[in-house]
């Protein structure tokens, strides 16, 4: 019965990784977990489309700490994210971050899974030409701000399990990130790699890992559990797209300078995330993990997979 299940409140629940947790839930019939939606608009067309599945739909903004509290009042566990790119503000993520961190400890939740990433600048301090420095205090801003509240949900926030994701196979669909058709009618790959493999995940199947780390329990708290479904080259995300839009499609390495340069809103901390990646090199792909990432959520998409059902979707203009 869903009365004896506990509650996973789950921040962001018409997005792409809370949306996927409250669908991992829900196939997971025979678990121990119910979903909790929480989301500024219930009302929306797809709070709607969640309650009609019969999903609790509440409203709760980490804009307003004070909603936050009876989002998760009751709840076992509180699944945790901030949206930069609705805002792109690193300041506005970092208060949404802690007042996320805090309402957790309020509520009482046995545990929370924060969706954070590294904080740049302890591996490149500002004063540091490696990177330039954005916004006066950042170099990655989507990256710093929620490693930066890493130490506030260790302080202030209820036991807490840390889940890094890789970059979303999605991009390719909504961000304009995959291959465009030239003047001579060819498609072409470009992204910023540096020579270097790109870690990636369909965004869908971050729920479900997230849905593991709540099943590990007390034994994942404090855990920094770093996911992938795949690590590879520019080369080989070029040839599996090849195989499924059934032509050619090259790879051109960007000069990180030049994506800097392409003037679209981010591409300066998008740049600055591709070349932090290649400058740790395998230190970083070794923090993204596929066994990690299989033995959270056994049913992860491979790229193969993802592209089958997906490749359709991706505009080539």
């Amino acid at each position: 019965m869903a009365n004896d299940k506990k509650i996973i409140a789950v921040m962001g629940a018409t997005g792409a990784q809370g949306g996927g947790l409250v669908r991992a839930i829900l196939a997971d019939t025979e678990g121990p977990f119910v979903a909790r939606a929480i989301t500024r608009q219930p009302d929306s067309e797809k709070g709607r489309a969640l309650a009609a599945l019969g999903v609790e739909v509440v409203a709760g903004d980490a804009d307003r700490p004070e909603s936050l509290d009876r989002a998760f009042a009751g709840a076992h566990g509180a699944f945790c994210v901030t949206s930069f790119w609705e805002h792109m503000s690193p300041d506005r993520e970092l208060a949404q971050a802690a007042a996320l961190a805090r309402a957790t400890r309020r509520a009482g939740v046995e545990q929370a899974v924060w969706s954070t990433l590294e904080d740049t600048r302890l591996r490149i301090p500002l004063d540091s030409d490696r990177l330039p420095t954005l916004q006066a205090k950042y170099k990655v801003p989507h990256f710093d701000a929620k490693g930066e509240a890493d130490a506030i949900f260790a302080a202030e926030g209820a036991p807490t399990s840390y889940l890094l994701a890789a970059w979303y196979w999605d991009n390719m669909i909504h961000f304009g990130a995959g291959p465009r058709r030239g003047e001579d009618g060819k498609l072409t790959l470009a992204l910023p790699l540096g020579g270097t493999k790109l870690p990636g995940i369909a965004a869908a199947d971050i729920g479900g890992c997230a849905l593991g780390l709540f099943r590990r329990g007390a034994v994942a708290v404090g855990e920094r559990a770093g996911i992938a479904a795949a690590i590879l080259s520019g080369e080989e995300i070029a040839a599996a797209l090849a195989r499924h839009l059934g032509e050619p499609v090259g790879f051109y390495d960007v000069p990180f300078d030049v994506y800097r340069g392409f003037g679209f809103p981010g591409a300066d901390d998008l740049a600055n995330m591709f070349e932090y990646q290649a400058i740790l090199g395998e230190e970083f792909l070794r923090a993204r993990s596929v066994e990690t990432t299989r033995a959270l959520n056994p049913g992860y998409q491979s790229f193969d997979t993802w592209l089958a059902a997906n490749a359709a979707r991706i505009p080539l203009g």
